[in-house]
């Protein structure tokens, strides 16, 4: 099997924890069925919180999970260890009984860990399976098979859901909990791939011991990333514009559950941001190609400012199915873009640690945004009043990318 593609099929697997799970059936069925005790603000704080306890302990393994992974070739092994943890916690929440929300919290943040732990060896890798020529198409590659892989297995769970009798199941709550373990065992199954296929190129060798030379690197490299300006510079907007990302991927459905839209129509618009996410990250490779990466993102954080502020004021059913849409057109495509742009400005035989620092400012913005709206809303009474203020991310984040120049890499 050809690396790139290999590589590309992990994301296939573990993008159904992302859609299923984090941004489908989890905030749904924690509102609905674990928590249904609470009011709709208070289980908004608290899955709020949930997200981000997970991202803030992400936030202090990300450094050593990207530096342990540089020592001796360690990359796969993270991945396995992360991708596994992962798996099986999401897998566990089949178990989880009514009622028993702190439990079911626990489980979704240990998956998160799990998920999030994987993508920091996981995109190290990138410069281990394409050459400089060939990142902007691989890195969209990945996240392309991921909208695909996640939204073959979504479109059947919300079949499931729908009509759980047709699949010998008992109501739609019994087809989430299945759902549940079946994304843990998708996504084991297409790690493997990556595990038989993939090899690194020119791993480094441990240093003073593995953990100990681990943590020199960490040090190493954090000061290493100061004097690599250009690549200090789009962390620092990365870490603006990723956190207004992820709470738009995490929030999406409580928000729209919020406001008063029905769980069915807020399931069907994640599937078609995931069939739209599939032509679009690829088209977006190849405006990687034609324009630069940094061209692709400011489109990209040109088009989620307008969702900001449509989702301010939507009124209508269709309207979600519109900004469901226009999420698609960009979203793997800013995500894939950044990670091809960061790894042209880093040095490619330590990707790993310089990797950890990118997931790690992505974990931190993630620990804001969604807070953030759970706050705002707690605080003003209103689910919409919160959203408006990631406005502010994009702009900012889109400030600081301008004054990155992707030629200059000292």
């Amino acid at each position: 099997m050809n690396r790139r593609i290999a590589w590309a099929l992990y994301d296939w697997g573990n993008s159904a924890f992302a859609t299923t799970v984090m941004a489908g059936f989890f905030p749904v069925f924690f509102k609905e069925y674990w928590a249904k005790g609470l009011s709709a603000t208070d289980s908004t704080f608290w899955l709020g919180l949930g997200n981000s306890a997970a991202s803030t302990l992400m936030i202090l393994l990300a450094p050593l999970v990207g530096a342990l992974a540089d020592q001796g070739g360690s990359k796969k092994r993270m991945l396995v260890l992360f991708a596994f943890l992962g798996a099986l916690m999401t897998s566990s929440l089949f178990l989880v009984a009514a009622g028993l929300w702190p439990v079911a919290l626990a489980f979704y943040a240990l998956g998160i860990v799990g998920f999030s732990g994987s993508i920091v060896p996981y995109d190290a890798l990138l410069v281990d399976v394409a050459t400089p020529r060939e990142l902007d198409r691989t890195s969209a590659l990945g996240y392309a098979l991921g909208y695909l892989g996640g939204g073959l297995l979504f479109a059947l769970n919300v079949a499931m859901v729908m009509k759980p009798g047709l699949f010998g199941l008992a109501d739609a709550g019994e087809a989430v909990r299945i759902s549940f373990l079946m994304v843990g065992l998708w996504w084991a199954a297409f790690t493997v791939p990556l595990l038989l296929f993939v090899h690194e190129r020119n791993p480094a060798p441990p240093r003073d011991g593995v953990l100990r030379g681990a943590l020199r690197e960490i040090r190493d490299n954090l000061r290493e990333v100061r004097r690599h300006r250009m690549a200090f510079l789009f962390l620092l907007a990365y870490w603006l514009y990723i956190d207004g990302v992820d709470t738009i991927v995490r929030m999406a459905v409580d928000y729209g559950l919020a406001i008063g839209f029905e769980p069915q129509d807020l399931l069907a618009a994640l599937l078609v941001t995931q069939f739209v996410g599939f032509p679009a990250a690829l088209a977006f490779g190849w405006i990687g190609d034609r324009m630069g990466p940094k061209s692709g993102i400011m489109i990209a954080l040109g088009v989620y400012s307008l969702v900001v502020v449509w989702a301010w004021g939507m009124q209508n059913r269709w309207e979600f199915y519109g900004l469901a849409v226009m999420i698609g057109l960009v979203q793997g495509g800013i995500q894939s873009l950044s990670r091809s742009l960061y790894a042209r400005l880093i040095p490619p035989e330590r990707s790993g640690v310089f990797f950890g620092v990118y997931n790690m400012l992505g974990k931190f913005a993630a620990v804001i945004g969604p807070l953030l709206v759970g706050m705002v809303g707690v605080a003003t009474g209103s689910s919409r009043a919160g959203i408006l203020a990631i406005l502010v991310l994009f702009v900012g984040g889109a400030m600081v990318l301008r004054v990155v120049h992707v030629e200059d890499t000292s």
